[in-house]
């Protein structure tokens, strides 16, 4: 369970810019500002990887310049549309990645791998490409349909709350089938515990 808990963390690192993009243009109702603390915030975050000698992965790569080329387009056209596809396009790249077939399997401890069935570890893989799709597709038509108020009221649940439903549901069945699995091969006595 720790494992996926981690696999989150990058995902929040990516979005760090959105979510202070996010955050002050909530307390100052002001794209420029939001917007440069946006730029800022990704740059420092990149610079103090570079410095920490952490590997930088394409998707942090692709993510700064995103923050640099949608928020300077932001602040010289004053037009929030260009900060608000990031979280689009972010989307939309997670969820090609997760479209690779056993993505999760890596995240995964033993006993699921040994109790949970491929097929079904594939299928969840694939649900949650599906997710990401659907979030980057909603927050697209949000970000061109409708205000900066009700992108950002969107940006400041549903990428949070989307996953973390799923991720509890995921968890939940997993732990049921993994139990009547385990259930099954100790009736059968082909049920040999892990080692410590």
């Amino acid at each position: 369970m720790m494992n996926l808990l981690r696999a989150f963390r990058p995902l929040v690192g990516d979005f760090l810019s959105t979510i202070i993009f996010i955050a002050i243009y909530e307390v100052t109702n002001d794209i420029v500002i939001a917007t440069g603390s946006g730029i800022v915030t990704g740059v420092v975050q990149f610079i103090w990887l570079k410095s920490r000698r952490h590997n930088i992965e394409l998707m942090q790569y692709a993510s700064l310049v995103l923050v640099i080329v949608l928020g300077t387009a932001t602040l010289l056209t004053k037009d929030p549309r260009f900060v608000m596809i990031k979280p689009s396009i972010a989307g939309f790249a997670i969820a090609m990645v997760m479209l690779k077939r056993g993505w999760q399997l890596r995240y995964m401890p033993p006993i699921v791998k040994e109790n949970a069935g491929e097929s079904f570890l594939m299928a969840w893989g694939y649900i949650w490409a599906a997710l990401y799709f659907a979030m980057a597709a909603a927050n697209l038509v949000i970000s061109q349909r409708y205000g900066l108020q009700t992108w950002a009221k969107f940006n400041a649940t549903v990428p949070t709350f989307g996953p973390l439903a799923l991720f509890l549901i995921q968890y939940l069945t997993m732990r049921a089938i993994i139990h009547r699995n385990i259930k099954a091969k100790v009736a059968a006595g082909t049920f040999a515990a892990p080692a410590e």
